[in-house]
């Protein structure tokens, strides 16, 4: 009985090992800063030393990374046939910056990027900033400003999540008596929200 309830817990060991690991961050002699798996060496001044879970992928992020996804998460608002939002969504991926991205289509998703202050797309927000439209220069120094790393150092193993909408929880509008309910044909062009002046092709306010 006591070798099953060995075998057991060496089992919840590894699976433990898994799906966690510990993370160390120092700064040497020379006054640079590292990030690693491996304990410090002697002589090393130990800063922190933390337990990164993985991203719910199966896939653990370095320590510099996971702690910039932690204080300042990325979200892309996009939109269809919008080219700026293809080059951004483009540029974080090569990068390796980690992100979820959220739709525009529905009048619904409109009325939650404007909630968020967004006027046009792409949107990109960074913790609480947020960059207007694509400007790569922009871009990459409000990623770099938060403790992104330059280059990629995602793992291989990493997966993006699905796009989902902006607002995926809105149900479409439904008119509260079907006999003073205009039909969609009448529907005219000054009912509805005017455009802004940034928006891609296709995409209406």
């Amino acid at each position: 009985m006591k070798r099953v309830h060995s075998l057991l817990f060496i089992a919840l060991l590894a699976g433990s090992a898994v799906a966690q690991a510990q993370m160390y961050k120092w700064v040497g002699p020379n006054g640079k800063v590292t990030y690693s798996d491996a304990p410090p060496p002697a002589g090393a001044k130990l800063v922190e030393n933390k337990t990164v879970s993985s991203g719910g992928n199966g896939a653990e992020l370095p320590f510099e990374l996971a702690e910039a996804v932690r204080n300042h998460p990325v979200t892309l608002y996009t939109g269809e046939q919008c080219a700026p939002c293809d080059q951004g969504r483009s540029l974080l991926k090569a990068r390796g910056i980690p992100f979820s991205e959220k739709t525009v289509a529905s009048n619904a998703d409109i009325e939650r990027l404007r909630q968020i202050g967004g006027e046009s797309l792409p949107l990109l927000v960074i913790g609480r900033n947020k960059q207007k439209g694509f400007e790569q220069g922009a871009w990459n120094a409000a990623l770099t400003a938060v403790g992104y790393p330059e280059s990629n150092k995602l793992p291989k193993t990493y997966r993006y999540p699905q796009a989902e909408s902006a607002s995926p929880s809105a149900k479409p509008m439904q008119a509260k008596h079907s006999d003073t309910a205009k039909p969609a044909e009448e529907t005219r062009a000054d009912d509805l929200p005017p455009p802004t002046g940034n928006a891609p092709p296709g995409f209406r306010f």
